[in-house]
């Protein structure tokens, strides 16, 4: 059966929604979101402030829709890009993938970005809801990774004088055991893995928030270079 057309209100109220998402998010570009205000964003959008609250009905409701938004932007653009690497079995080709996408993600948003790794907002604590959204990069570099692993890569072994940190990281084999991803993950390479993520992540943000000026002369190339090396450590080859 087919869906029941949607009623004008509706559409209208979907459009509004829409125009104050994007004007919010152009307000994370040039005040970031410490400094986000409905009122700013209702002038953007030609509202008066009490007519935004009836679509949000606070800077936090606002804030949550828009880290929900763009966690989902972004893990959509790294599933993207894993499945459109055509040899399943070439984990290489697909970590690269999953690896471009996210820097080409963050470049083209560096406000969002800033909003989802950046400095926390005073005051403002992220619902359960935002959870989900927030594993989905990280749920396709484990994909990569225990298929890797699967085929037999093993990832680079921890030093001999390292501590045990099998309790540690324990949330993390949980997390993968539960989604039926890998039953059973080696210590080391669920380690790898949380390496790799926090990784490069703080590559592009320190490439987006200029830490990389005067050390590095074509971040593109080193954010390359770092995800190659993080696949060595996973027995990426």
């Amino acid at each position: 059966m087919a869906d029941a057309p949607r009623s004008a209100r509706a559409l209208a109220r979907e459009t509004l929604t829409r125009e104050i998402l994007t004007a919010a998010r152009a307000r994370l570009a040039t005040d970031g979101p410490a400094a986000l205000s409905l009122r700013a964003v209702a002038r953007d959008v030609g509202m008066v402030s009490s007519a935004v609250y009836r679509y949000f009905p606070s800077r936090d409701a606002l804030l949550t829709a828009l880290i929900v938004e763009c966690y989902d932007e972004l893990g959509a653009a790294v599933e993207r890009a894993d499945a459109a690497v055509p040899d399943r079995d070439d984990v290489a080709a697909r970590w690269l993938a999953a690896c471009h996408a996210l820097r080409a993600w963050a470049v083209a948003h560096p406000g969002e970005l800033g909003l989802l790794y950046g400095t926390p907002v005073p005051g403002y604590a992220a619902p359960r809801d935002t959870v989900d959204p927030a594993t989905r990069v990280v749920r396709v570099l484990v994909a990569v990774v225990a298929d890797a692993h699967r085929a037999g890569a093993d990832a680079r072994p921890a030093p001999d004088d390292a501590p045990d940190i099998g309790e540690l990281v324990d949330p993390a084999r949980q997390f993968v055991a539960a989604r039926g991803i890998v039953a059973d993950a080696p210590t080391e390479l669920v380690t790898r893995v949380l390496m790799a993520w926090t990784t490069l992540f703080g590559t592009v943000s320190f490439e987006l928030f200029g830490h990389l000026v005067g050390s590095v002369t074509d971040p593109a190339q080193w954010y390359d270079a770092v995800a190659r090396r993080l696949a060595a450590d996973l027995g990426i080859r």
